[in-house]
């Protein structure tokens, strides 16, 4: 399953742009496309910030109306008559496109103008890399490799900023334990 999800995403991730988003989800198994609909969000804004950086104000704004052009064309297919397994997986990207939003629109009201800003990096950021041929996630300064592991196609719940917190802090432990090896931090046989 692991190597199966590994070979699929690069496939996914250069077939993205080939046709409209709504269309290329169902090429996919619903982890591939909810993974590569990640990557692809912090691909895209990352050229926003480029875009800006060369001069172009509006950059940010323009990937937000796009944004919110490939929500309304997911939730047009959500009206219609959907697999069972299908609608999961479009409500499920539904889900994480939402949230995708609201962070690109909470960067344009603070008028973040670099990928450098903790507004930025404090979100959860899923990159592919083509020289080790892996996926990772990255926040603020933990990177962690993806593990493939299965998800399922199940529901997600709603991002807010309180899940956005505890990510954050839950990614910078297992950063921090993983940089520094501390032995003590996997250590079950002591109490409080």
């Amino acid at each position: 399953m692991r190597s199966t999800l590994r070979a699929l995403i690069p496939e996914a991730m250069v077939t993205y742009e080939e046709k409209p988003r709504e269309q290329w989800a169902f090429d996919y198994p619903a982890q591939v496309a909810l993974t590569c609909t990640q990557i692809w969000w912090t691909t895209e804004v990352g050229m926003a910030f480029s875009r800006l950086e060369e001069g172009y104000e509006n950059a940010m704004k323009d990937y937000n109306k796009k944004q919110i052009a490939q929500l309304n064309a997911l939730i047009s297919l959500l009206i219609g008559h959907l697999a069972p397994g299908d609608r999961m997986k479009i409500m499920t990207i539904c889900t994480i496109d939402v949230h995708a939003r609201d962070v690109v629109a909470k960067m344009i009201l603070a008028k973040v103008e670099s990928a450098q800003e903790f507004t930025w990096q404090s979100q959860l950021r899923h990159r592919w890399d083509d020289g080790m041929k892996h996926c990772y996630a990255n926040i603020c300064d933990a990177q962690l490799q993806y593990s493939y592991e299965y998800l399922g196609n199940t529901p997600r719940l709603v991002i807010t900023p309180l899940t956005d917190r505890w990510v954050d802090d839950q990614a910078g432990t297992v950063g921090w334990a993983l940089h520094h090896h501390e032995p003590w931090l996997c250590r079950t046989d002591r109490t409080a």
